[in-house]
Parts: C-alpha cells; sequence; structure tokens
C-alpha cells in the first residue's frame, strides 16, 4: 500500500535506499561520466525566489555564452504548486524504464536484464522471463521499453538493451509478445531483434536510448556515440548509427520519407544527428518528438528533433570536457548546426520525460518533465512557441532515471540507488 511522506520530500526519501552514492575523484572522468550513471549531487546552492533561475550555482563555461534570451537559466515561473511524495513500490532491482499497462499496473525494466509487473498497489511481482541476453556492464544493460500502439489488442512491446555481440556491442531493439500471469509474472513470446544501431564498439558507454511511438505508429529510437573519442566524431557521419535519432516502423524497417533514404551510403533509418547520449524523450501535444540529452561537463541540452538537421555534436557543443579542457576548438554554435533549445550548466543528467496532461497539476499542463541523476528530482520545463519560459524543480533527493503521468495525474518518478542494486518508484502528487 501507498505510504504518505511529508510534504515536498519525506524522511523515507532521503534514507539509504535512494542517497544519491558518493564517488571516488578518479570515478568523475570520461571513462565513468559522473552525471550519466554514477553522478554526484549538484554542489550545496541556496533556493531561488520565483521569477529568478533555480540554478544558482556557477557555471562550469562561464565564458560560454547563451545564443538567445533564456536558452540557458531561465526564470522560475511564479506559480509554482506545491507537491507531497509517497513510496509507490520498493524493492525493485536497478532499474531503468517504466511504462503504465492499460489497466494500470506497471511494467519496469531492470538493468541487469529482467521485467518485473508492479500492480495497482505497489506489490512486485516475479521475474518475467523469455528475454534476450543483455550486455548488462558500465552503462549497458536493458534499457527502454514501449507498448506497442496496438498493445490492448496485441500485447505487444517494444525494448531496447544493450546487446553483447562478436564484435563488441551495441543498442538494439527488441520486440516480443507480453503473456502474463495470475501471480503477476509471465513471458515473453515470439521474441526478435528488429532494428541494431551499427557499428557495434568494445565499450561500456553511451547506449541512450529511449523509445517512442508517434501518432502514426512511427517508432523513434534515441542512441549515445559511445563517448570515447574515437567512436564519438561518427555522430556527425551519416553511414554510422552512432549519435543519432531514428525513425524505422514496427518491424524495424526505414520509414519511406526519411531525411537521408535516398542519398548514398547513408543509413535510411536516421532522422537526426550530431547527438551525444540520448536518455530522455518524448511527444508533445502536438505529435513533435523532443527530446533532453547528456551533454560534457555543462552542456545538457532540449531538442526539438527536426527530419535531416544536423545538432553538432562533437564539432559543436556547450560545456567543456570532464578534465576542463574545451571540447574539440570550443565552438557554441555554427550556421551548419542547430542551437539547442535549451541548455544547462551545470548539468541536471537527463534520463526519462514525460509530457504533462491531467488534472493533479494544471500548472504544468503542457509541461516536460524530465529525470534528473544528478539535479535527484524532476525538472519541469515549460515552453511557449517552442522556447523555454520557465524552469522549475522538485527535489526527491534521490537520483530519477525515468519519468511517467500516471491515469490519476499524478507523476511517478523510477528512482535508483546504484550502490545497492536497488530502485522505488514514488508518486508525486499536489499537496493538501
Amino acid at each position: 500500500m501507498l505510504r504518505t511522506s511529508t510534504l515536498l520530500v519525506s524522511t523515507m526519501l532521503t534514507a539509504s535506499l535512494l542517497a544519491a552514492p558518493v564517488l571516488a575523484q578518479d570515478q568523475m572522468n570520461e571513462t565513468t561520466p559522473a552525471q550519466e550513471v554514477e553522478g554526484v549531487p549538484p554542489a550545496e546552492g541556496g533556493e531561488a525566489a520565483g521569477g529568478a533561475p533555480v540554478e544558482t550555482n556557477p557555471p562550469n563555461a562561464p565564458e560560454q555564452e547563451p545564443a538567445f534570451e533564456e536558452q540557458t537559466r531561465a526564470p522560475q515561473p511564479a506559480d509554482m504548486p506545491e507537491t507531497a511524495t509517497e513510496v509507490f513500490a520498493e524493492g525493485l532491482p536497478h532499474a531503468w524504464a517504466m511504462e503504465f499497462l492499460p489497466d494500470g499496473r506497471v511494467l519496469v525494466n531492470a538493468k541487469a536484464g529482467v521485467m518485473h509487473v508492479v500492480d495497482t498497489e505497489g506489490n512486485v511481482g516475479p521475474e518475467i522471463t523469455g528475454l534476450p541476453d543483455v550486455h548488462a556492464q558500465g552503462q549497458g544493460g536493458l534499457l527502454d521499453l514501449a507498448l506497442a500502439p496496438d498493445f490492448e489488442s496485441s500485447n505487444r512491446i517494444f525494448f531496447s538493451f544493450a546487446e553483447p555481440r562478436e564484435d563488441g556491442n551495441g543498442t538494439s531493439v527488441g520486440r516480443a509478445t507480453l503473456v502474463l500471469d495470475e501471480d503477476g509474472g509471465g513471458t515473453l513470446e515470439d521474441v526478435e531483434v528488429i532494428f541494431r544501431q551499427t557499428p557495434s564498439y568494445d565499450g561500456n558507454l553511451h547506449f541512450g536510448s529511449r523509445l517512442v511511438f508517434n501518432d502514426e505508429g512511427e517508432l523513434f529510437v534515441t542512441v549515445g556515440e559511445r563517448s570515447d573519442p574515437e567512436p564519438r566524431v561518427q555522430a556527425q557521419e551519416l553511414e554510422s548509427g552512432l549519435g543519432k535519432v531514428f525513425r524505422i516502423d514496427e518491424t524495424g524497417a526505414a520509414i519511406s520519407d526519411n531525411p537521408f533514404v535516398e542519398v548514398e551510403g547513408a543509413l535510411p533509418e536516421i532522422w537526426s544527428l550530431g547527438h551525444r547520449n540520448v536518455q530522455a524523450a518524448t511527444l508533445d501535444g502536438e505529435n513533435r518528438l523532443w527530446i533532453v540529452e547528456h551533454g560534457p561537463r555543462g552542456g545538457d541540452e532540449l531538442n526539438q528533433p527536426q527530419p535531416g538537421i544536423n545538432y553538432g555534436w562533437p564539432e559543436v557543443t556547450y560545456g567543456i570536457e570532464y578534465s576542463g579542457d574545451p571540447v574539440g576548438e570550443g565552438i557554441t554554435r555554427s550556421a551548419e548546426t542547430e542551437q539547442p533549445v535549451y541548455y544547462w550548466d551545470p548539468v541536471i543528467a537527463p534520463s526519462g520525460m514525460a509530457y504533462y496532461e491531467g488534472d493533479e497539476f494544471p500548472e504544468w499542463e503542457g509541461a516536460f518533465l524530465v529525470g534528473g541523476l544528478v539535479s535527484t528530482g524532476i525538472v519541469v520545463i515549460h515552453v511557449e512557441d517552442d522556447r523555454v519560459v520557465s524552469e522549475e524543480r522538485v527535489p526527491l533527493e534521490a537520483r530519477v532515471r525515468d519519468v511517467r503521468v500516471g491515469p490519476d495525474g499524478a507523476v511517478y518518478a523510477l528512482t535508483e540507488n546504484p550502490n545497492e542494486g536497488s530502485s522505488t518508484i514514488v508518486r508525486v502528487s499536489r499537496a493538501q
């Protein structure tokens, strides 16, 4: 059953189960990017008043200037709801994604390569069997999941995972039929891999990924560029699947009007390029894809990917290397690349994203909700005319891996404690 907390952040959420891990200094480098997997909480800073930016810590790249007003550090809105939190489910293995089923239960992907169903009372069911082997090392594992548009009749689901391969590993997309048992467990049947990011790479970083179906039943797949200096430059190459957003159908085939279908040598599945590591994606109310991607130190980005557009990485970016050096030549804008709609310096370390539509928080109607691994809470982004007009944050004192709006209009945050290999689902509602 639900256990109600005090306003804002309960003492339960500040307990060791949800506490962000503390890192050794040698972990804070490109081999283990601090803001993505073993991130640390942000430095202490005072609370900003309404109208002032919520971020008060100094930027990592103070000499970099935004390209337009409020591209970073937008003010807080004047009207911000008070929130209450309660633990909806606990005792999950280290999880990466969740999705509400039509009956209100929650399907959860665990990083080690298992799925669970959480019932409407928050009880965690047995492992669901039938999943393929996953490369569960570093940032790899079982990643995102999405229900097929016709799930209620087909019971088909889609999932992304770091796939072990003979020549390394890479992000792949599978589909299967979900067959649930009366005891809350079940199995996956008719499992097949429909899409593979290529080339493979023998590394453990920057797999992405998120899966988003649009209203036409087309599937957007976001991935990473594998982080290391040699592969990451392929984010700029059309013959490589690193650092891209893809658009495919339910069989894994490229959509016929994708922007590079007719370009010789280009991968026809590519929708946009020049991305770093996209772990947050959702549709807005106009059926358009939005993403938030991990940047370098001080360069997380909100983008609204357009077909065929280059978003810059690693040649054009805000932020700096983890070492403190410039990224490449330190260029933040170019006529050949698109500016981010918004960027964060310091980073929030984005993971998971939802578009809010519901009755619980009228103030958030049409806003994006983004999970923060380093900001340890939910980042609320208010957008008008495709520009960020304000930003607020809901502190949870926990690394937020995924965010969903529940059928009750409340917000559900999947939090993680990598030190203990466990995760919790927290329900965020309006304070009474």
